[in-house]
């Protein structure tokens, strides 16, 4: 794929020249790259952009305002073709407030089309021999200077988009799913949550939190907030200072030291030399302080439910199953989990009554409807 030609807009000139060209395209084909893996908070780190004709690599590290991008993004006008887009919608929405229109979702269609694989090197290489190598696929794109062969695998993945969404979009429409499709694509764009924010609660989530002995459960609190100040301090991912697997084993150790730590840490498996030596003396200080700490309590947070609504969250969850078998699809094709949560929770009794679920389009009110109806009555 080395002929593959492309724009780097790093600069004031560069983007003001992009951004002429940019808004007179009638649709684009998207794609970001963050630093998810190496930074304590993500930051978008390129923007892939290609049209027919040209192909852009946007730098928003670089000292020029974005903003302009976000008229285009939510024009009406300008259709945006993305493949898998959740994530990249997640992070245009919760660091620049931006929210889409117009969008196309190749991975999205493929799954409405009954498609096996989803990522997009499958797609190229099945449908048109194009092979992609993505062994830059956990770089840290906020280094620079980005080498030519790193620009080029992010090229890559705009610059065949547009002929897919082509060749999906004919599919939809041959097989009576455009309408569907552009239900579910108009869905992905609404808003979707807050930002993430630390509550030290949620070490309860962790695999076994709630099967350890309660003096090792105050360590595993203790530990998961010192994790979570650690990697906030070093601007990296909580994982990268301690895993789960290591926090959860140092906590099950702990509950066998009666109050008082030992010496040496480092004969429990997972807890290195080298973890040691970068957060020594802080993490004995943490887990010293945490052996006389009072055990946590756990408290079951379940969000209040209507009247029967396990009964009726399960007959959907089964009848969802079974369509989506008899589709040769996966079962949120049919109704998303957000979809059936809402259904379930507002005990619609009539078709009509349907029309109040926010995330549940026309489309599958008509396809769907009356079997949805028929469940909840049973």
């Amino acid at each position: 794929m080395s002929d593959v030609l492309y724009d780097l807009v790093d600069s004031q000139r560069t983007w003001d020249r992009a951004l002429k060209f940019l808004s007179r395209a009638p649709r684009l084909a998207v794609d970001l790259e963050a630093n998810s893996l190496y930074a304590y908070r993500e930051r978008i780190c390129l923007i892939q952009i290609s049209t027919e004709t040209q192909n852009f690599i946007i730098d928003p590290l670089a000292e020029f305002s974005l903003e302009p991008l976000k008229h285009i993004f939510e024009s009406a006008s300008i259709e945006k073709v993305f493949h898998a887009a959740e994530y990249d919608l997640s992070l245009l929405e919760n660091l620049y407030g931006w929210r889409l229109s117009n969008f196309f979702d190749t991975m999205w269609a493929g799954r409405l089309l009954g498609f096996s694989k989803m990522g997009l090197a499958w797609f190229l290489e099945t449908m048109y021999g194009i092979h992609l190598d993505k062994k830059h696929q956990k770089a840290n794109w906020a280094q620079r200077p980005l080498s030519p062969e790193k620009l080029l695998y992010a090229c890559n993945d705009t610059c065949h988009l547009l002929r897919l969404r082509d060749d999906l979009g004919k599919q939809l429409e041959e097989k009576g799913l455009l309408r569907e499709a552009e239900e579910v694509f108009r869905n992905l764009c609404r808003p979707h949550g807050a930002k993430r924010v630390f509550n030290a609660d949620d070490f309860w989530k962790l695999p076994g939190a709630r099967t350890i002995p309660p003096r090792a459960q105050a360590v595993l609190k203790a530990l998961f907030v010192f994790r979570e100040n650690e990697a906030k301090r070093r601007d990296v991912p909580p994982f990268k200072v301690i895993n789960n697997q290591v926090l959860i084993q140092i906590a099950q150790a702990s509950a066998s030291w009666n109050g008082n730590m030992p010496k040496k840490i480092a004969s429990i498996p997972g807890v290195s030399d080298k973890l040691l030596d970068r957060l020594h003396p802080r993490l004995d200080d943490t887990i010293r302080k945490a052996l006389h700490a009072t055990p946590p309590v756990y408290s079951a947070r379940h969000k209040k439910h209507s009247e029967g609504y396990w009964q009726r969250h399960e007959l959907l969850l089964q009848w969802r199953k079974e369509t989506a078998g008899k589709r040769g699809v996966e079962s949120d094709a049919i109704l998303n989990r957000e979809t059936l949560e809402e259904i379930a929770e507002k005990w619609p009794r009539k078709e009509q009554e349907l029309a109040s679920i926010n995330t549940l389009g026309p489309f599958k009110r008509e396809q769907y409807g009356a079997e949805i109806i028929k469940i909840l009555n049973q």
